[in-house]
C-alpha cells in the first residue's frame, strides 16, 4: 500500500508520480473505513483528497503554512502528516481531533472550527512574515460557502492591499452545509464556465504572437487593461477588481495541473486567488448523492450509506420542527431564518411547506440577525434557528439591532450545551451567560419534549426578544405529569420538601431527577425546581424557598461564570448572606470533543459526583438552617 509509506510531513514528496493516483484511492478507502465506525465529517473529507495531495507537494511542512477554513476537511491533511493511527480514536475524548489542532502537530497552523476565518488569519501569518523576515508561504484554504461569510469579505479587502505572496485557495464545491445561495454562489457558477474565456485568451494571444510587429506589444497592453477581454466572459472580475489575481478554475482532481497553478501562485508579489472545482462526497456514491446527509455523520454501513442506529425518539430539533410548522399554519406572520442550516436546525420541512417565508442567507450570522430585526420591525414574527456555537458570532447584532429595539425576533438556539465529537470550538456552553447579560432579552430553557413545545409557542407570540435554548439529541420525556402552562418569568416547582432547594436549567431535567432520587434515598429531603426560566430570573420563587431551605443547588450545562447559577448566588447573598449556595455547571475552561455522556462524568455532571458534593455540603451544613453563614472563601470556590 502506498499509503503506508507516508509515516510523516513531506513524505508524500518522494513518491513517484505513479502512486500518486493509486495513494488517493487509497486514501477514500481509508477514510470511508474509518468514519463508517467512528463518524464524522466524510463528504468533504472525499472531495478535498487531491487538493490536499497537490497542497503537499508543492509546500513543505510545517515551514509553509497551511490554515483550512472551518476545518472539518483536514482529515487527508493529518493523515499526510503521519496521524494515520489516530483515526482510530477520531473524535473520541483523548483521542485525534476532526479540526486542525495546533497542540496536536506542528503543521496545523491554526486552530479552526467556524467559517470565513482562515483569510483574515493568513493575512496574519503573511505580516508576521514580514515583520521577521520570513521566506515561508502562507496559505488560506476556504470553501465558496464560507466565502458568503462578511468576516471573509473583510479580509479580502484587507488582502488586496498585499505587496507579497499570499496564496487563497478557493475550494469550490457548490456546497456550504446545505446548497448554497444568493450573489456569490451565482457568481462562482459564472466562474466555473469561463473556460471558454481561457479558450479564447490563449487563441487571441497565439494569434497576436505571429504578428511580425507589435504583436507582443498588443498582448502586454492587454493584460494591463482592465476592461480587456477577461471583463467580457467572468461575471465581474470581483477578485481581480478587488487588486486579486484569479487564476483558474482549475480541476480539484487533476493532481498535475493543481502542483502546476499552485506553483504559478507561489511566484506572484501580491495576494492570489486559485479557484480550485471540487466534488463533495467524490469516490463514494451514498455521498455524492446526498452530501449533506453525509456532511457530519454518524457510524454508517459502506454499503448502502444507511446509518447503523435508527434514530429511535424525536430529537428536540424534531418537535421545533413539527411545532413551528404548525405555528406558521395558523399564523401568517410567522417566517424563519437559517445560515446555511436548515436541515441541521430542522427547518427544511418549514422550508417545504413556506417556501416564500423561508429565508437561507449563507453562512452569515451577523447578517441574519439584524434581517431578522428589520423583519419584526416590518411587522413579522421571526424565528432564526442557529446553533449555540454559531449564535456567539452575531453577538453586536443581537445587542445593537435586536435587544436594543426591543423586537420580537425568537432565537431557536439549537445544540445548546455539550455537543460531543466536533469539540472545543461546537460545544453551546457559554450561551446562558452572554445572552443573559443582555437587556430586554428573555431566556428560556425546556426540561422535556412538551414544554419544547408549550415554550415555543409562548415564544413566537412574545413581542419582545426571547431565546428558546435546547440541546442536541433526543427529547427528554419524563416529568411529563408535570405541563403547567408557561408563565413569563415563573420557574415551576416540582417536588416541595425542604433543607436542600435543587434547581435545574432545561435538559438536567433527567439528571436532576435522578440526584432527587438519590438524596431521598440516603434521608435527604429536596425540593426540585424547573427553572424555565434564566432571564428574568425568578426572584419570588427563591425568596419562598428561604424559609426551609439552608442550601440551594443549580445544575445548568453552561459554564458556569455569568451562568443561571451565579445569578441564583448573587441574589440570594443579597437577601440572605450565608446562605450555601452550589454551582454546578462547566469550569471556566473549553471542553474538548468526546462522547457527552464520558463529559459530563470529567466535568462532574453526573449524578454521583453532584450527590456526593451535595452530601458534603450538607455535612458541613448541619441540619436545615436557613440563618447559617456558610464559609465565604467556599461559597467562592464553588
Amino acid at each position: 500500500m502506498v499509503l503506508e509509506k507516508i509515516q510523516k510531513e513531506n513524505d508524500i514528496r518522494r513518491l513517484a508520480p505513479e502512486e500518486l493516483g493509486p495513494l488517493a484511492e487509497e486514501i477514500r478507502r481509508f477514510l470511508i473505513e474509518k468514519i463508517s465506525v467512528s463518524g464524522g465529517h466524510l463528504a468533504s473529507n472525499l472531495g478535498v483528497v487531491e487538493l490536499t495531495m497537490a497542497l503537499h507537494l508543492t509546500f513543505h511542512l510545517p515551514e509553509d503554512k497551511l490554515i483550512w477554513d472551518v476545518g472539518h476537511q483536514s482529515y487527508t491533511h493529518k493523515l499526510l502528516t503521519g496521524r494515520k493511527a489516530g483515526f482510530d480514536d477520531l473524535r473520541k475524548y483523548g483521542g485525534m481531533s476532526g479540526f486542525p489542532k495546533r497542540k496536536e502537530s506542528d503543521c496545523d497552523a491554526f486552530d479552526t472550527g467556524h467559517s470565513s476565518t482562515s483569510i483574515s488569519a493568513g493575512l496574519g501569518y503573511v505580516a508576521a512574515r514580514e515583520l521577521t523576515g520570513g521566506k515561508h508561504s502562507v496559505v488560506s484554504i476556504i470553501g465558496d460557502g464560507s466565502l458568503t461569510g462578511g468576516m471573509a469579505y473583510e479580509a479580502l479587502n484587507n488582502a488586496s492591499r498585499l505587496k507579497s505572496n499570499f496564496i487563497i485557495v478557493l475550494n469550490d464545491n457548490n456546497m456550504s452545509i446545505s446548497e448554497n445561495v444568493g450573489g456569490m454562489s451565482r457568481y462562482l457558477n459564472g466562474l466555473r464556465t469561463a473556460q471558454a474565456y481561457t479558450d479564447l485568451k490563449k487563441g487571441v494571444e497565439d494569434t497576436l504572437k505571429k504578428f511580425p510587429v507589435g504583436g507582443d506589444q498588443i498582448i502586454s497592453q492587454m493584460r494591463r487593461t482592465k476592461s480587456g477581454i477577461k471583463q467580457l466572459f467572468v461575471p465581474g472580475m470581483f477578485f481581480e477588481d478587488m487588486g486579486i489575481t484569479y487564476l483558474g478554475p482549475v480541476d480539484g482532481h487533476d493532481i498535475r495541473k493543481l502542483v502546476k497553478i499552485f506553483n504559478e501562485a507561489k511566484r506572484v508579489e501580491h495576494a492570489v486567488l486559485v479557484h480550485v472545482i471540487t466534488k463533495k462526497g467524490k469516490g463514494y456514491a451514498p455521498a455524492e448523492e446526498n452530501p449533506a446527509r453525509f456532511h457530519g455523520t454518524g457510524p454508517f454501513e459502506i454499503g448502502t450509506g444507511a446509518p447503523r442506529e435508527e434514530k429511535k425518539t424525536d430529537t428536540y430539533t424534531d418537535v421545533f420542527s413539527k411545532v413551528l410548522v404548525d405555528i406558521a399554519k395558523k399564523d401568517e406572520k410567522v417566517v424563519a431564518i437559517t445560515a446555511a442550516m436548515a436541515d441541521g436546525t430542522g427547518l427544511s420541512r418549514f422550508a417545504k411547506r413556506f417556501p416564500s417565508r423561508f429565508f437561507d442567507v449563507g453562512i452569515a450570522e451577523e447578517h441574519a440577525m439584524t434581517f431578522a430585526a428589520g423583519l419584526a420591525a416590518g411587522g413579522m414574527k421571526p424565528v432564526f434557528a442557529v446553533y449555540s456555537s454559531f449564535l456567539q458570532r452575531a453577538y453586536d447584532q443581537t445587542i445593537h439591532d435586536v435587544c436594543l429595539q426591543n423586537l420580537p425576533v425568537v432565537l431557536a438556539v439549537d445544540r445548546a450545551g455539550l455537543v460531543g465529537s466536533d469539540g472545543e470550538t461546537h460545544q453551546g456552553v457559554f450561551d446562558l451567560s452572554y445572552l443573559s447579560m443582555i437587556p430586554n432579552m428573555t431566556v428560556m430553557s425546556p426540561k422535556n419534549r412538551w414544554e419544547m413545545a408549550d415554550m415555543l409557542r409562548f415564544a413566537v407570540n412574545f413581542p419582545y426578544p426571547v431565546a428558546l435554548r435546547y440541546p442536541r439529541g433526543a427529547a427528554y420525556e419524563g416529568l411529563r405529569e408535570f405541563r403547567a402552562p408557561v408563565e413569563y418569568g415563573k420557574s415551576e416547582i416540582l417536588y416541595r420538601e425542604k433543607e436542600t432547594a435543587l434547581i435545574f436549567v432545561g435538559h438536567m431535567a433527567e439528571l436532576a431527577e435522578k440526584v432527587r432520587i438519590r438524596l431521598k434515598e440516603e434521608g435527604m429531603p429536596c425540593t426540585l425546581v424547573n427553572a424555565r426560566f434564566v432571564k428574568p430570573l425568578d426572584t419570588e420563587m427563591l425568596s419562598s424557598l428561604l424559609e426551609n431551605h439552608s442550601l440551594f443547588v443549580t445544575i445548568e450545562e453552561n459554564v458556569i461564570t455569568g451562568g443561571f447559577g451565579e445569578q441564583v448566588l448573587e441574589y440570594l447573598a443579597g437577601v440572605r448572606p450565608g446562605v450555601h449556595v452550589l454551582n454546578i455547571g462547566i469550569p471556566d475552561n473549553y471542553v474538548e470533543h468526546g462522547n457527552v455522556e464520558v463529559l459530563r462524568r470529567e466535568l462532574g455532571l453526573d449524578q454521583d459526583t453532584i450527590v456526593a458534593e451535595i452530601r458534603e455540603a450538607r455535612r458541613t451544613d448541619g441540619p436545615a438552617d436557613p440563618g447559617k453563614a456558610a464559609d465565604p472563601e467556599k461559597i467562592t470556590d464553588q
